[in-house]
């Protein structure tokens, strides 16, 4: 089963990406994202730009009515990036929060949203176990008791065989995991890891069904370089440098009698920037900014629009994307100070603004037969077209929440079950 197959059915699980043409013009394809022509367009050109590496300083801001699809076009962005772009979203309010403060919630979700790929070449035993020899002595100083002296394993492949000589230490790791003869193994020599991959497919009976997982031969020399990749954030980094993960009791008792969330120190943070540098320096790691996504920005305050003005110019900065739906508000905490979008003078000049539209009902009943597809759920026409018109007096969102409550109704979803529905669950205007 892939991962795709895993992946539930969530409110913008549809979109995959921006629907452009060759050359950045917007088309009606299977892409999720209906309508908004002008705003997708400007988006293909953001994502050029960040592509290109000339986005510097720079980050956009969605301006648009409710439901006209701003947190679907900031999705979309990220995946016309990437498919791999890290994507992170919070909400304006999120940040505000009696343990920690707003700029290290704020630091996070920009960490969050930058992807570290380490490549490391290391040389690894891999093949068939075919000789496994623990080798015993009597110790002295234990009072002759046995002890494990070395351990000798064989390994085959397609190409040949090669004895190998392990560590005592390494004994626990081979009874752990149950290593016998004609098991598959893989053998890092500069860790010692031990990682038993199956059972060789040649020890295969004639039964239907089986608890081992059977993979053939290995291909190629026992002793080989393989190129290893790891891709982790830099929140994970910083994580794992301030709160080493250990299995003894201090460890477990410091996470339970520590269950509050603690700030990570700036200067931890420098100390994760510089291991990072080391390893672009020498060409063993690639950073990939991701996009932050940051709704109902006008909710935030000056404090917190300060921080990310300064955050937009670090080297180590994600495309910020910004969605209001307020044309002039004031600022939070400011003295009654209003301006548009409810965000500062200085940081509107360093956005690019994406105004949205409020969607038609024609682009309403498209985005509706996509959900309904995506939702499996068997509408007729006549239901389609008086759900499209419920959703131009009362919101597409109220539409969309009471599509999973259709699914009740084990047959086709005709006119008079959403009157039932909208009777139940009502919506404003």
């Amino acid at each position: 089963m892939s991962t795709e197959d895993l992946k539930r059915i969530s409110t913008h699980s549809h979109i995959k990406s921006l629907g452009l043409n060759s050359v950045g013009e917007p088309i009606d394809i299977e892409c999720g994202v209906v309508g908004q022509y002008n705003a997708r367009e400007a988006c293909g050109i953001v994502v050029e730009l960040v592509k290109n590496k000339k986005m510097a300083g720079r980050s956009v801001l969605f301006v648009g009515p409710m439901g006209s699809g701003k947190t679907a076009l900031a999705l979309a962005l990220s995946k016309d990036i990437g498919c791999k772009t890290p994507f992170y979203t919070i909400s304006g309010s999120e940040v505000f929060s009696t343990e920690v403060k707003k700029t290290e919630i704020l630091q996070e979700a920009l960490r969050k949203s930058i992807l570290i790929r380490f490549k490391e070449i290391k040389e690894i035993y891999e093949g068939e176990v075919v000789d496994l020899n623990v080798i015993e002595f009597e110790d002295p100083i234990k009072f002759y008791k046995k002890t494990i002296k070395e351990i000798i394993i064989t390994l085959k492949t397609n190409k040949g065989s090669k004895k190998i000589k392990l560590s005592p230490s390494l004994y626990e790791t081979i009874e752990k995991q149950r290593i016998s003869l004609g098991d598959i193994v893989y053998i890092e020599s500069n860790s010692g890891i031990i990682k038993r991959l199956g059972k060789c497919e040649t020890h295969k009976r004639n039964y239907d069904i089986e608890a081992e997982c059977f993979i053939p031969l290995p291909k190629g020399e026992v002793l080989r370089r393989k190129e290893i990749i790891q891709e982790v954030t830099l929140h994970d980094l910083d994580i794992s440098t301030s709160k080493p993960n250990g299995n003894d009791v201090v460890s477990i008792l410091s996470q339970i009698f520590n269950p509050k969330k603690s700030e990570i120190t700036e200067k931890l943070r420098n100390e994760v920037n510089l291991n990072v540098n080391r390893y672009l320096e020498c060409g063993n790691a690639d950073v990939i900014p991701g996009v932050l996504f940051i709704d109902e920005a006008h909710m935030m305050d000056l404090e917190c629009f300060t921080f990310l003005h300064k955050a937009i110019e670090s080297p180590f900065s994600p495309l910020i994307v910004f969605s209001s739906n307020k044309l002039k508000s004031k600022i939070r905490g400011s003295k009654n100070i209003e301006n548009h979008f409810g965000m500062p003078k200085e940081l509107l000049d360093r956005l690019v603004i994406i105004p949205l539209q409020k969607n038609t009902r024609e682009i309403n009943k498209k985005i509706l037969q996509i959900r309904i597809n995506e939702e499996c759920i068997n509408v007729s026409s006549e239901a389609l077209t008086f759900l499209s018109d419920i959703a131009e007096s009362k919101g597409l969102r109220y539409v969309l929440c009471i599509l999973p409550v259709l699914k009740v109704f084990k047959t086709k979803i005709e006119r008079n079950h959403v009157e039932e529905v909208t009777s139940l669950f009502i919506g404003l205007k």
